[in-house]
């Protein structure tokens, strides 16, 4: 939407009264932007290479600030023209400020510096600031979407290497359904790309668009013939087999094909119609079948359709004693799959004694839409300033919210004994120092290629980032075998 890409109403209208509330004498602002804490203990940082190469390599034109001054004035705001006729005339248009951020992809601890930046002119100190409400909102929405999917691959993986002996099938466990769940096609970029460092699986289509286009990404999903309901309802009731055969057909050149199975009677259909007047059909079916029941109880439908199944297709038991689906047919469950029942449902198939390879899943809304800034409490706040030669080092400690107390001084990250510390800048050797330049005066400083996120996100981290997350899974008491007689 191009009548929204002017960077100087990009932003709160009260920004422009801010510049002249600094202490006479002000010639640098420093600030960073951290979680400070809140639903997950560890952040996965990405998305901030996608702001910076479509908003700050885009110079302020003159055509910008006259709209800007227009808009502006016209709310009752304060507007200084010659704040931005100055950064058009002495930079060419672009913000004269430098950032420092995490290498992304990377997954560290809460409460930790991820960004960091200044002003690189005396004159625009109050550079630094303007644009915090694009910058944050750049950061915390994919960081927290990131964090989400990467906590997500965690139970995955707990679930893989407790039940089954294919821990590779882990970056094809969960699929990005979540564009039709979104409030904007931008979330669902800046949302699918962060998903797509942790998995290769998407329908969402900006996601795949995004992640090539800020982060030069070759192939990097997979998906597949998939129904909907429209197409089978229109088949009747009484023809359900018939819209199902027609698609098994239809598909079998593609080697995949997701079935709908609770048009009408979920359980009636896999136990008669898969399992019964199409059995055959889909045992020889040259790739996989998917069994997708897309309502009822998340945990008990997808145990029970992956039991359903075993009667009608038999299993194999595996090294570690569970059972697995033979491989031309798998669950696939969409419906109620978010953050809290994903674990849930892993529970009740290994209490089942059933392999977590069984299913596979889908995540929309729970995936892209279900968090907000608030989620893991992202804030960007002034850190030190130069006032007249002389730094100061400045941070907020209000009485009525401990955990908003910002952290004072300019900042860099240590890597130290397996985690992340956020020390004075100035502590430690600038090599040690994990922030890194990315961005000065328009100009892209380091350009992350998407196979370095994805590289830095699967580096091993403490068990600690993750144990409130898979410690329930790790207490499962699995049903007896059956005994035959």
């Amino acid at each position: 939407m191009g009548y929204l890409d002017n960077l100087i109403i990009n932003t709160d209208n009260y920004k422009h009264c801010h510049y002249p509330l600094y202490p006479p004498g002000t010639e640098y602002v420093s600030s960073y932007i951290e979680s400070r804490g809140g639903a997950f203990p560890v952040t996965m940082f990405v998305g901030l290479q996608a702001f910076l190469r479509e908003y700050l390599m885009r110079p302020v034109t003159l055509e910008d600030i006259d709209e800007a001054e227009f808009v502006v004035r016209e709310q009752g705001m304060h507007f200084n023209r010659d704040n931005w006729l100055g950064v058009l005339n002495d930079h060419g248009g672009y913000l004269p400020v430098e950032i420092e951020a995490v290498p992304e992809g990377t997954v560290l601890p809460a409460r930790n510096v991820l960004v960091q930046l200044i002003n690189t002119d005396p004159r625009y100190f109050w550079a630094t600031s303007f644009f915090e409400t694009a910058l944050l909102r750049a950061v915390w929405y994919p960081c927290t979407i990131g964090t989400v999917s990467w906590l997500c691959k965690q139970v995955i993986r707990e679930a893989l290497e407790r039940t089954s002996d294919n821990q590779q099938l882990l970056r094809n466990m969960l699929h990005d359904y979540g564009a039709r769940g979104v409030s904007s096609q931008q979330s669902a970029a800046l949302g699918g790309l962060a998903h797509l460092v942790n998995f290769d699986q998407s329908d969402t289509v900006p996601g795949i668009l995004a992640a090539k286009h800020f982060y030069n990404a070759g192939k990097v999903s997979n998906s597949g013939p998939n129904a909907e309901h429209a197409g089978f309802c229109a088949w009747g009731r009484d023809d359900e087999a018939g819209a199902i055969r027609n698609m098994l057909e239809t598909y079998a050149p593609e080697g995949c094909a997701l079935v709908l199975t609770d048009t009408y009677d979920h359980e009636n259909c896999v136990k008669n119609i898969i399992g019964g007047e199409l059995k055959e059909m889909v045992a020889n079916f040259p790739g996989l079948v998917g069994i997708r029941p897309d309502s009822g109880d998340i945990v008990q439908v997808t145990a029970d359709t992956t039991g359903w199944l075993m009667d009608a297709f038999g299993h194999t038991v595996n090294s570690k004693g569970f059972k697995v689906l033979p491989p031309f047919v798998r669950v696939v469950q969409g419906d109620g799959v978010n953050f809290h029942s994903l674990p849930q449902v892993f529970m009740e198939l290994e209490r089942r004694g059933y392999s977590a390879e069984n299913a596979v899943f889908g995540m929309g809304g729970g995936l892209l839409q279900h968090w907000n800034r608030d989620t893991n409490n992202f804030g960007q706040k002034a850190n030190a300033v130069q006032v007249a030669g002389e730094w100061r080092d400045i941070a907020k400690s209000p009485t009525g919210a401990a955990f908003k107390a910002s952290k004072k001084g300019r900042l860099a990250l240590k890597h130290e004994d397996g985690t992340y510390v956020t020390v004075p800048k100035g502590s430690i050797p600038e090599e040690e120092n994990v922030l890194q330049p990315v961005f000065r005066n328009g100009k892209l400083l380091k350009k992350w290629d998407f196979t370095e996120l994805i590289a830095n996100s699967e580096r091993e981290v403490p068990v600690s980032y993750y144990a409130d997350v898979v410690g329930p899974m790790r207490s499962v008491t699995r049903e007896p075998l059956a005994v035959s007689a």
